[in-house]
Order: structure tokens, then sequence, then C-alpha cells
């Protein structure tokens, strides 16, 4: 087992992973920007580093400040989180080249999946569905003009390089798609340094379906359910519930078996995410992109299963066995996940400020993932997300009604908070009855 590991993250998932450390014995070394020193997963670290200004690129995404903190304190390993580093191959490489251990999935893999072109091919190769594109970047607009019009309109205009539901307009017509694709390219080349764009098949009515995979030590992979993220703002998860009440048992078997061959096909180990988009009408599903890390969404999968995933990640990069039966997994109950965001419940524009009061529900079935506390800053710097609001039922029934008691049950005063969305939507007709997608939010505006 790993005695000793480096957290290359913040705020809830920099907590969240030292928990699962802590509790392994793990020695824990957190690094931190200078507007970050004061927040908890600094203070329950074991040991911690600062490692830059605020600026991003100048701290959690300073490869060399990250290796030189992990080789001052002796950390033998190093988890990125999400976000950040997550997914940047030359990091992964540049750990292991130190003679570090990563706790995630190989380069190789992180850079197949990395460019959207690339993942589309190698998917459909492996016998994966996707929906109708370009196999090759659209160089340029005239390019893309023709390929649309092959694919058929609407078209989504996306960054081959981005994540994360950035870098996407949708295109109607051609009038829209000229506009959109000078939009998009601009904005790849700014933010991912590659203005790559890829033309696909718009689903105007559509629903957000991933599985949970987790490349294992011996080489196999497995598949952890599913998991439904319809509800989105801005192409953004605000939140997730497994498994999805859009997915029967026969579909679900094809969604772990595609998943599965997903991951094969580019020999993946520890944890990851495929994600599709699933047409309601006809119950066809299309890969929409893999995530290579942990996801912001993982705990309604552990609830679910029985599972630490955190702790799973790091068995597999030491080597090690699950925890659990690979053979045997048997999912109960439900849960659903809600993303408290410092940022107002109506246009969800962020409004970061001094925490006033910071009172977080309790009870049976409740699960807060959180990266403040009272008197804690959130700052403009970095990503909204505040907390993850996790609850879990024996049926939704029961998890809805969990959620809604937590929701009330849960204050915050200083920044601005999404949780009277959440009490709205909790309400709302369309997600009760679970015949929903990724329009709902729309819809209620």
């Amino acid at each position: 087992m790993i005695e000793s590991l480096l957290v290359a993250n913040r705020g809830e998932i920099a907590r969240r992973i030292i928990r699962t450390a802590n509790r392994l014995g793990i020695r824990t070394v957190a690094v931190h920007s200078e507007a970050d020193a004061g927040l908890p997963f600094v203070a329950e670290a074991d040991e911690a580093v600062c490692v830059g200004p605020a600026n991003p690129a100048q701290s959690y995404r300073n490869a060399e400040a990250i290796i030189a903190a992990a080789k001052s304190t002796g950390a033998q390993a190093i988890h990125p989180g999400y976000g950040f580093l997550s997914e940047n191959a030359d990091f992964a490489r540049t750990v292991e080249d130190n003679g570090l251990i990563w706790v995630g999935p190989g380069a190789d893999a992180i850079t197949a999946m990395g460019d959207k072109i690339n993942a589309r091919n190698l998917m459909a190769a492996a016998g994966v569905p996707v929906a109708p594109g370009t196999t090759d970047p659209a160089d340029d607009l005239d390019a893309a003009v023709v390929a649309a019009a092959e694919i058929g309109y609407p078209v989504m205009v996306k960054a081959a390089a981005g994540g994360g539901g950035m870098g996407m307009g949708v295109a109607p017509d051609e009038a829209a798609l000229r506009t959109e694709y000078d939009k998009v390219r601009s904005f790849a080349e700014r933010m991912f340094g590659d203005g790559s764009v890829l033309i696909e098949r718009y689903f105007p009515r559509v629903r957000h379906v991933e599985v949970q995979i987790l490349g294992l030590a011996d080489g196999r992979v497995v598949a952890l359910g599913e998991r439904e993220c319809s509800v989105q703002r801005r192409n953004q998860k605000l939140v997730e519930e497994s498994p999805s009440p859009a997915v029967s048992p026969e579909l679900r078997e094809r969604f772990l078996a595609a998943a599965v061959r997903a991951g094969e096909a580019v020999g993946y180990r520890n944890a990851g995410t495929v994600e599709c988009l699933l047409d309601p009408a006809t119950n066809e599903f299309f890969f929409l992109e893999m995530n290579t890390r942990l996801q912001v969404e993982h705990p309604v999968t552990e609830l679910v299963h029985g599972v630490d995933l955190v702790e799973e990640q790091i068995r597999v990069a030491a080597g090690l066995a699950p925890t659990f039966d690979p053979d045997a997994l048997t999912p109960r109950g439900h849960a659903i996940e809600l993303r408290i965001n410092a940022e107002d419940p109506k246009r969800f524009l962020p409004g970061p400020g001094v925490i006033a009061t910071w009172t977080e529900p309790a009870g049976e079935g409740v699960r807060v993932d959180s990266g403040y506390v009272a008197g804690n800053t959130v700052t403009p710097f970095y990503d909204s997300l505040m907390a993850k609001l996790i609850v879990f039922g024996a049926d939704r029934d029961e998890a809805i009604e969990r959620a809604r008691t937590a929701v009330a049950g849960f204050e915050v005063v200083g920044p601005k908070c999404n949780l009277p969305f959440f009490a709205e939507l909790l309400e709302h007709a369309e997600f009760v009855s679970g015949d929903y997608d990724t329009g709902i939010v729309g819809r209620m505006r």
C-alpha cells in the first residue's frame, strides 16, 4: 500500500481524498495557493506546501512546483483529483519519470481520450456507438459547412481538445454555424491551446448518461453502474443521480458493456467515466467523451455500490486487488447529488464572498462533501463549487424527499448560493417524474 500521498488539488475534492487516505493510514501532503492557505483541506493534511499565488497557472497547474513539493516532503504518490492537471498527460508522465506513483490512468490513455475526434474514432473502431460527426478536424469554415451539410442540421460545434462542457455551440443552420465556428475556434485556441473543431449531430432532446469504469491492476475493466447527469446549465452539470430513471435493465446492460469496451480499447487503468448522450425517443445512445479522472459526481456511485472509489484508485495505483468482487457487484437504492455553488440561483452567475454562516444538514442518508467552513472566503480565482450535497434512499422517491429536507437545512450566508434553485427543482413535476432531459433548467427559467 502507498504510504504517503500528495493531493494536487484544492477544496472539497482535496478534503475528500485526504479523508480516505487518513482512514487507510496514509500520510497526506496538501499543496495550496496563497489564496487558499486558510481552507480546511490545508489544515487537515499531515503536511502542507504553498506552491504559488492565486493564479492557478502559477500554483495548482504549476507542475514543477508540485513535483518539488512531493520530493521535499517525501511523498510517494500524487493524486490529482479532478480539473487542473488531472487530465494532463505530460504531467502524468513527469510524475512517473520522477519516480513517483501516479494515481490515475496512464498517460497514453489520457492522450488517446483527450482529443474528442481521436476518441470518437477509437470508440467507433471498438464498436461503441458514436453520433454522426467528423472523423477529422474541420480545419476551416468551408470544411465545417460541408461537414454540417453531410451530417444534417442542427449540429454541435465542439472544441476537439475541450472538456467539462466548455467550448461548445449549437448551430441550427448555416448562418449560425458561421458564427459558432469562429466563436468555438477562438475559445479553444485561448483555453486549450488547440483550435481544432469537431462537427457533430445535435439532438434537441437528449439525456446525458455516463458510466463509471474502473480499470483494475490485473488488466480487467469493470463498470460500476450509470449516472444521470441531465440537469445542466451552460452544458455543465448541477445534479447527478444513480441509477438513471431513464435506463431499463436491458438498456443498462448495453450501456455497461459499451463502457467496458471503451476502457479496454485504450488499456484503461484506474477510475474513469464514459459519457454518453441518450435519445429518449429511440433508446439509442452515443459516445460523447471519456473523462480520464475521478468525476465530481463519484459519490452517487459510491453510495449505490458501497465502495470508496478513492480507495480503489489508490489500490489500483499500488498494484493491489479491489476491495470488492468485480463479478458480484450488487447496487442498491438510489443516490442524488446536488452541486452547491457560489452563484445566484436564477442566472447562475458567480457570486464569491466571505462565508458568514455555514450550516450543513445531517441525518440518515445525508452526506456533505464540502470545501469550506464559516469564516472562509470563496474567491473568484477558482470554480464556484463550495460543496456537494449527496443523499441516499431505498428508492428514488425517498432520495428526493431526503434531498428536500437536506436542502431546507443547509444554510449558507455570505456568498451567493444556488440552494433556492434546488428547492425549486426538487418540487418540479418534470424532475420528480424522472422524465426529463438536458433542457429542463431552461424550461424552469
